[in-house]
C-alpha cells in the first residue's frame, strides 16, 4: 500500500508540475482550481482502479468525491471566467518560480486531503456496511448542501445590481461569515469517518485529513485572507461591524473571536 500512496502522491505532484508549465507560459490561473478538482476525481478513480475496485464502500466514497469535484470545480471555474482573474494570484502569475510553490501545494493538498479515500481505495480487507459510514456519508451530504447552497446565495447576491459594493449577510452567510468553508471540513470529516471503519494501525494518520483542511481554511489560506480583505473593504461600515460581532466566524451559534 506504501508504494500505491507513493504512486499516488507522485501522480498528484506530476500532473501538476505538467499544468504549472502551461499555466506559467500563458500566465493563466483560470484553470487552476479545475485541474486541482480534476486531480481529485483522478487520483480516486486511479487508486479504485488499483485495489481492484472490489468493494462497495470504496465505490460510494469515491463517487461522493466525483460529485463534489465535478460541482466545485465547475463553479470556480466558471466564476474565474466570469471574474477575469483570482486576487490571490495577483503578483503570482507573472512569476513562474513562486506559481511552482502554488501548483506544488496543490498537489500535495489533493493527495493529504484525499489520504482516508486513497487508502480505503488500496485496502484489501472490507467490512458489512454500519452506522459509521451512514454516519459519515450523511455528515458529507450535510456539508455538500452546506458549500452548494451558500455558493449559490452569493452568486445570486453579487449577481444583483442593487448589491454593488455590499456584503452579504442572508441566507446561510447569516449563521456563519463563511459557510462554504463549513461544508467543505464536514464533507471531508464525514469521508474519514465512512473510511474509518476500516483502518487500522498507521492508517489512523490519514485523520490528517480533515484536521488539515480545517487548519489550512482556518488558518492559512482561506478566511485570515477574506476576513483581511472585508475589513478593509467595510470595516467602517457599522452594519458590517454588527454583523461581525452578530455572527460566528465558522460554526454557527460558536463565537470564537
Amino acid at each position: 500500500m506504501l508504494q500505491a500512496l507513493s504512486l499516488g502522491l507522485g501522480f498528484s505532484l506530476g500532473l501538476q508540475w505538467v499544468l504549472w508549465a502551461a499555466a506559467a507560459f500563458f500566465q493563466t490561473e483560470k484553470f487552476y482550481d479545475l485541474a486541482g478538482s480534476g486531480t481529485f476525481i483522478l487520483l480516486s478513480h486511479l487508486t479504485l482502479h488499483w485495489g481492484g475496485a472490489r468493494y462497495l464502500r470504496p465505490k460510494i466514497q469515491t463517487g461522493l468525491i466525483t460529485v463534489w469535484g465535478l460541482r466545485l470545480g465547475t463553479f470556480l471555474f466558471m466564476r474565474i471566467l466570469r471574474d477575469g482573474q483570482d486576487r490571490r494570484f495577483n503578483g503570482v502569475r507573472e512569476n513562474p518560480g513562486t506559481f511552482f510553490i502554488y501548483w506544488t501545494m496543490q498537489g500535495i493538498w489533493i493527495f493529504v486531503t484525499l489520504l482516508p479515500s486513497l487508502i480505503l481505495n488500496l485496502e484489501k480487507h472490507d467490512k458489512p456496511l454500519g452506522l459509521r459510514d451512514y454516519f459519515g456519508w450523511s455528515l458529507w451530504i450535510v456539508g455538500f448542501l452546506t458549500q452548494a447552497i451558500a455558493d449559490h446565495q452569493k452568486l445570486i447576491f453579487k449577481s444583483d445590481p442593487d448589491n454593488a459594493g455590499k456584503f452579504i449577510h442572508s441566507g446561510l452567510w447569516a449563521y456563519s461569515r463563511h459557510p462554504n468553508y463549513l461544508g467543505e471540513i464536514l464533507q471531508w470529516s464525514g469521508l474519514f469517518i465512512s473510511a474509518s471503519s476500516i483502518l487500522s494501525g498507521f492508517q489512523y494518520v490519514s485523520i490528517i485529513s480533515p484536521l488539515f483542511v480545517w487548519f489550512l481554511l482556518n488558518y492559512v489560506s482561506g478566511i485570515p485572507i477574506l476576513e483581511k480583505q472585508a475589513m478593509k473593504r467595510w470595516g467602517s461600515n457599522v452594519a458590517f461591524q454588527n454583523y461581525i460581532k452578530e455572527t460566528p466566524v465558522l460554526w454557527p451559534f460558536i463565537h470564537t473571536q
